[in-house]
């Protein structure tokens, strides 16, 4: 541990050892540090969870706070919230399906799933392989690798690459008009299969990588590799398509959107180590952007003014455990 905070600009131990979020000081004892053992019933007690397990739905589900507007599926908002609020649970709280609220709310985002093998509903009745690469790995990192659901999606996953062994997400890889793609995004008519000739978006393969990356086995399957290798290569650079195609969102920290941190995880798991080239590079990046108080900031270039102070330093301090636990898996 020590050897690990000398390589950063600035040690980040005492700000998040002195967080109002008990939890993150909790996660720095455990797993930094290692001087508190796993313990769920502590983590049980924490606001966030409690504030969870009081308003989880009796079908697994979570209500969606804002606006709704009229959406096709009827179950577009449910499935975006449920996934949003037990991203936190498992990515954050490291639950996993032996609590009973991440085993419900999990069978919630599994009763989405199609015939096929996809989760649906989340862009209308269209394939959202970026989505299901990224609710699968969720799932297996709750406890479910051995189901035959997600082994079900897994394989799915693997039929819509892309020519080059990398995903996109088939709606985008057609020219289509504003208006043909609210078309096919609001109504439920039969989703578009991709243009499997057009280039890979290291954006979407990194949503799907999660899933696979979690897995035990198919992290190893050549094919795996193979589109890791793509996305690794992609460091930094502008995305193909349009939907987030700047640079900038590599260093874009927010939800469950892809940026390098999200990338290095994957590629981690893959079996990729800090001596690889790419992997430097995307690491070097957080040794260079650390602020002088050991955080990061969430986005880049940083917002000139913030709303609520509080919530933003508490996402700051989120991530840098995040960035801390990814130091010391490659650099351990």
């Amino acid at each position: 541990m020590h050897s690990l905070i000398e390589m950063l600009n600035f040690n980040p131990l005492p700000s998040l050892l002195h967080s109002k979020n008990p939890a993150i000081s909790f996660f720095i004892e455990r797993d930094i540090l290692e001087k508190t053992e796993s313990s769920n019933t502590v983590i049980d007690t924490f606001p966030h969870v409690q504030k969870l397990l009081k308003n989880q739905q009796p079908d697994g589900s979570w209500l969606y706070p804002g606006v709704q507007r009229e959406l096709y599926p009827p179950h577009h908002y449910p499935l975006l919230e449920t996934w949003k609020q037990l991203s936190s649970l498992i990515q954050q709280y490291k639950l996993t399906n032996e609590n009973p609220v991440v085993r419900n709310a999990s069978e919630y985002l599994l009763s989405c799933q199609t015939d096929l093998g996809d989760i649906r509903g989340l862009i209308g009745n269209q394939y959202a392989t970026y989505y299901t690469g990224a609710m699968l790995g969720l799932l297996i990192s709750a406890g479910y690798e051995n189901d035959s659901r997600i082994i079900k999606g897994l394989e799915w996953l693997l039929s819509m690459r892309q020519d080059d062994g990398g995903w996109s997400v088939p709606l985008v890889t057609h020219s289509y008009d504003r208006k043909t793609q609210y078309r096919l995004t609001s109504t439920n008519v039969p989703p578009v299969d991709p243009d499997r000739s057009k280039p890979f978006s290291h954006n979407w393969t990194d949503m799907v990588l999660r899933g696979f990356s979690a897995h035990p086995v198919y992290r190893y399957k050549p094919e795996i590799i193979h589109a890791a290798l793509l996305l690794k290569s992609r460091f930094f650079q502008n995305d193909a398509y349009a939907s987030y195609k700047e640079s900038r969102y590599w260093t874009r920290f927010s939800f469950w959107w892809p940026n390098v941190l999200t990338a290095l995880e994957s590629l981690y798991n893959c079996g990729f180590t800090a001596d690889d080239p790419d992997i430097r590079k995307g690491l070097q990046w957080f040794i260079d952007n650390q602020q002088d108080n050991g955080l990061w900031e969430l986005v880049y270039p940083p917002p000139k003014k913030i709303h609520n102070m509080l919530v933003y330093r508490e996402r700051q301090e989120w991530l840098a455990l995040r960035i801390l636990c990814l130091f010391e898996k490659y650099y351990r």
